[in-house]
């Protein structure tokens, strides 16, 4: 049996790459006779674009930029298809990651270091730009990545706000006369794997603002400024960014691009199972493992094992999905794509415990997979 590894990462406890390689583990551990191939995915968030990267072949390319506080690091980017497609993962320059937990406060937080990495990026000449979006740090609706291109955001009487996200209060137009020209003739791709829209209850600051550390009165502060943005954006080239799906991803970067310089939003797993050629090793299995933290009712809204299960249901080849969290109930909708759902906990604990002990939870899970396909009629 010839089986396909492809979860997505275990959110705060490993990542796709080590999650397939624990998996695969377990099964060639168990006393089930196969073969396996690792490929791990990713869906727009943190850790997609150097599986990118690295399934097509890339190089990469370092650069000094500043990190969301305006502090000066190194962060990469990749170059796949003979160097005219850069691919960028927003968290490598304006990321959570880099922030102490004190430090976290999306009031201050910029995207300047990402745009910094689009500028770069086009200095090598590339003609595509692909971003994935997870993990940031901010909400400043991708205000931050378009300064650092070129735009200005001024007040009413025409100056320039510097003070990035907080100056977003002031706006009153954004010039982008000096915005990088070359920006005109390079198609910009953005992964997104939330469908939340820039604004409201489901939007950028009120959802996302608390995980990147706003206090309640900050996350009223950031609507509101998100909602200047939005009109000032309405205003400047038309296009109403405020209800467009994505359009909340990393704090509204993605809104923000698609609004000023026409990047286009699409569903990070599909994409990314399209670009990686996922078809070509699902043609030669028997099986397919897919799995992330929790797979639940809301996998099915465009969540990365959701997309593996519904290109394998395509072909015919059944799925198993492992997790840290599975529903209690009978899920009819989830059956559709899923045909066994395992939890690969072995006893009650508490998340900060069980966090640790993944990737041994996920390697003792899959050899029992296997052993119990060894003794199953094939």
């Amino acid at each position: 049996m010839h089986i396909l590894i492809a979860p997505n990462a275990f959110k705060h406890a490993l990542d796709a790459k080590a999650a397939a390689l624990a998996i695969q583990s377990g099964l060639l551990a168990s006393k089930l006779a196969c073969s396996c191939e690792c490929f791990p995915i990713g869906d727009g968030g943190n850790g997609t674009c150097r599986l990118i990267v690295d399934r097509c072949r890339g190089e990469i390319v370092n650069v000094s930029v500043q990190d969301p506080l305006g502090r000066p690091i190194t962060a990469p980017f990749g170059l796949i298809a003979e160097g005219l497609t850069a691919v960028i993962e927003m968290a490598d320059a304006s990321g959570l990651h880099l922030l102490k937990p004190e430090e976290l406060d999306p009031g201050r937080a910029s995207s300047y270091g990402t745009g910094e990495l689009i500028k770069a990026a086009l200095d090598k000449g590339v003609r595509k730009i692909i971003i994935g979006m997870g993990g940031s740090a901010t909400v400043d609706g991708g205000s931050g990545i378009l300064a650092a291109l070129g735009a200005r955001m001024l007040d009413k009487h025409g100056r320039e706000l510097i003070d990035l996200p907080t100056g977003l209060e002031k706006l009153h137009a954004i010039d982008c006369a000096s915005l990088d020209k070359r920006l005109k003739d390079c198609e910009i791709t953005i992964l997104c794997d939330v469908a939340n829209p820039l604004l409201g209850e489901n939007g950028a600051a009120k959802v996302f603002g608390p995980q990147k550390g706003a206090s309640p009165q900050l996350v009223e502060r950031l609507e509101r400024m998100l909602q200047r943005y939005a009109g000032v954006i309405r205003a400047t080239t038309g296009q109403e960014v405020s209800l467009l799906p994505s359009g909340g991803v990393a704090g509204g970067a993605s809104a923000g691009l698609a609004g000023l310089v026409g990047a286009r939003l699409v569903n990070g797993i599909d994409y990314f199972l399209e670009l990686t050629r996922f078809n070509d090793s699902l043609s030669d299995s028997r099986l397919v493992v897919t799995g992330e933290g929790s797979i639940d009712s809301q996998t099915l809204h465009g969540k990365g094992p959701y997309g593996v299960a519904k290109r394998a249901k395509q072909a015919g080849i059944p799925v198993i999905g492992l997790a840290g969290q599975i529903p209690v109930d009978d899920n009819a909708d989830l059956a559709r794509y899923f045909d066994v759902l395992m939890a690969i906990g072995n006893g009650p604990s508490r998340v900060e415990e069980a966090l640790p002990l993944t990737a041994r939870n996920l390697t003792r899970t899959a050899c029992q997979l296997g052993n119990l396909l060894s003794v199953l009629p094939i």
